[in-house]
């Protein structure tokens, strides 16, 4: 198609403006990430410069104390582990069982489009209502106190719905040829589900719980509404015992006046920051591994 020189013009001038555009748009991307970058480096620099010269095995394995120079997080520590154990039991199993069903039983109805948008909006919730309900149902309905247990399943009504969303996209990334291939081979829907859905689905299952166990772990809010101890001597030994966990170590110590026990907070903002990273990478490290094993 021939064009006049005036169209050709408009068209040259309409190129230009659109790279400029797009290299305003690159820009100002750019620029953004640059902060970010920037402002978590400054955060975590004012971090490491006030609490690394309390990080020792002292202070790993210390217990509560009034003095900041004894104090240790051994009982918060072995609080979070007993939170996160359980979390996982509890909520793992549930939010992939009820991933697998809405993906590959479930019919596409009406019913299930209710189920899946109160799901995603169940993520978007923020993590002090699901404390207020924890308190309501597991602590007072239920009678179970403030024990460990409470906090496990109040933490597990945090990432249930992150559980789900993550493993319905794993099962959702898994080509339908699979499934297909399995059954022209005359494989169940179970079989076909255990045996080859669920293998290749399992590095973005496995990446997602490690997430949602990690955001678990730094949860501090509902714990609070629910009426975890902020002061205990002494770590759980049974899921009825009460307890505390190290997000509260860092809550309670930032809200004293001394400078002593901010910089303790400080230790304990990067101790919890070292496992939320080993955490973060064994996901990484999960999702190469089966990936490697997995070919499609």
């Amino acid at each position: 198609m021939n064009l006049t020189a005036t169209e050709q013009e408009a068209m040259v001038r309409y190129r230009r403006r659109k790279r400029l555009v797009s290299k305003v748009f690159s820009a100002l991307c750019l620029a953004a990430t640059i902060s970010c970058v920037l402002v978590l480096v400054l955060l975590l620099v004012s971090v490491a410069s006030r609490g690394f010269k309390y990080l020792n095995w002292n202070f790993i394995t210390g217990l509560i104390s009034p003095d900041p120079h004894d104090a240790g997080v051994w009982v918060y520590l072995v609080g979070s582990v007993w939170l996160i154990g359980l979390t996982t039991l509890f909520s793992v199993p549930v939010g992939v069982g009820a991933a697998i069903y809405l993906e590959e039983y479930a019919a596409d109805t009406r019913w299930k489009r209710l189920v899946q948008l109160n799901i995603a909006n169940l993520a978007g919730v923020p993590s002090i209502v699901y404390g207020l309900l924890g308190l309501g149902i597991f602590v007072w309905a239920l009678d179970f106190g403030h024990s460990v247990l409470s906090g496990a399943l109040t933490l597990s009504l945090v990432v249930l719905p992150i559980v789900i969303l993550s493993a319905q996209e794993a099962l959702r990334a898994v080509p339908g040829t699979i499934r297909q291939a399995s059954f022209a081979l005359g494989a169940t829907r179970w079989q076909t589900i255990w045996r080859q859905v669920l293998p290749a689905a399992t590095p973005g299952i496995m990446t997602g719980v490690i997430l949602a166990i990690a955001r678990a772990l730094g949860e501090a809010a509902p714990l609070v509404a629910m009426g975890a101890m902020q002061y205990i001597d002494y770590a759980p030994q049974s899921v009825w015992d009460p307890f505390t966990a190290l997000p509260l170590a860092i809550f309670e110590w930032a809200g004293r006046p001394q400078q002593e026990f901010h910089d303790l907070s400080a230790t304990a903002i990067l101790l919890l920051l070292m496992v939320l990273v080993t955490m973060n990478m064994g996901a990484a490290y999960v999702r190469y591994r089966f990936g490697k094993a997995i070919r499609w």
